[in-house]
This record gives C-alpha cells, sequence and structure tokens, in this order.
C-alpha cells in the first residue's frame, strides 16, 4: 500500500520536469512497473535539442498482440538501428555543449547493448542519470495495478509530451537556443550536457 510520496512512470530519458518532481517527492519515489504500456508517451520518447528545434528520439518496440502488454514485459524492436540513430543524434546535437564528452563514455554503452526490454533499458538509464545527478534514490516499484491512488501523487499521466510542463523552468543555456530560444522540458540530457554538475542545482 502506497500512502506517501509519488508513484511516477519509467521514461526514456526522462524530461526535466520528471527530475524536478523525483527530487521534490525522495525518497518517497514508487516507480510503476505494473501498467499497460500506453503508447506515445515518454516512456519510450525523449526530446533533445537539435539545430531545428525539438528532435523525438523514439525507442521501436515490437508490436503486441491485441491484448494489451504490461510495462515491464514490452519488448525493444531491433528491425532498424535505432541505437545508432540516436547515438549520432546526441552527438551531433550535443557535441558543442559544455560537458557531453565529460559524460559520453557512460552514455555510450547503452546504445551499444542489446536489450530485451524496454522497462529495464529505461532502469538502467535512470540509474545512471540519478547517479550523474547525485540524486540518492532507493529504487521501489508497485507490485499491482491500481487504477487510482488516493494518498499519494500519482504523477502516471500528468507528464506528456502534448501538454506543457506543470512545474515552472529558468532559461539554462542551450546550444541551440540563439536560433530557436529557450525550450523547456527536454530531456534531462540536455539539462545536464549543458550544465554538467550544475544541473542538480538547477532542480
Amino acid at each position: 500500500m502506497i500512502d506517501r510520496g509519488a508513484v511516477l512512470p519509467l521514461f526514456y530519458l526522462p524530461p526535466v520536469e520528471y527530475f524536478t518532481q523525483l527530487n521534490k517527492f525522495k525518497p518517497d519515489v514508487v516507480i510503476e512497473k505494473e501498467e499497460h504500456f500506453p503508447k506515445q508517451t515518454y516512456r519510450n520518447r525523449a526530446n533533445i535539442y537539435s539545430p531545428d528545434g525539438a528532435l523525438s528520439l523514439v525507442v521501436p518496440v515490437i508490436k503486441g498482440s491485441k491484448t494489451h502488454t504490461k510495462i515491464k514485459d514490452v519488448r525493444i524492436s531491433y528491425d532498424f538501428r535505432w541505437q545508432r540513430l540516436h547515438w549520432m543524434s546526441l552527438e551531433s546535437c550535443y557535441r558543442r555543449s559544455a560537458y557531453f564528452e565529460y559524460y559520453e563514455d557512460q552514455f555510450a554503452p547503452f546504445y551499444q547493448k542489446h536489450y530485451d526490454f524496454l522497462f529495464d533499458y529505461n532502469q538502467e538509464l535512470l540509474e545512471l542519470l540519478l547517479k550523474l545527478m547525485k540524486i540518492k534514490l532507493p529504487m521501489q516499484f508497485t507490485e499491482t495495478y491500481e487504477a487510482e491512488y488516493n494518498g499519494p501523487n500519482d504523477m502516471r499521466y500528468s507528464m506528456s509530451a502534448k501538454t506543457p510542463p506543470v512545474v515552472e523552468q529558468k532559461p539554462y543555456f542551450q546550444v541551440f537556443d540563439e536560433r530557436h530560444g529557450f525550450l523547456k522540458n527536454l530531456s534531462i540530457v540536455d539539462l545536464l550536457f549543458n550544465q554538467g554538475p550544475q544541473a542538480v542545482n538547477y532542480l
């Protein structure tokens, strides 16, 4: 039974808003593991800053049967070389940032190693991001699916790429901001590659 804190989904390279909420409710954060996989969410996509503006990186998943698939059972598709595409995008977008070279060796394995399940991939990425952001958070997961929670802040569906973030965000330097201005709520890697160790203070 979860009676305080927050319930969050597990995202791919989550947006800044996700870490703001995670930092706010730590250590009482529980990750949703039993939900059915909702399409077109941050669970398998992230937005980064490209020379042309926001760019979505999508982790392709194997099309499930007609029955809904639990998030922990969703398999990653390797029908095309999406890992190479994502890594080349990250490199081309952030090579000029102040801290990309500082962190790239820790991110590179995620674009070389074969992962079967989206959940495992996202979990390992989140563990790395928490380490780099110096946020101490015990990994706790839901054991059953609940349609709604009365006590905690249920944030499983509150963060969407289609709606503006709830939290206010002060501008920080972004590589291409002279072209398109400050873009809010991009992936946490945008903040990390541009601000480095100062990223956690921004939250």
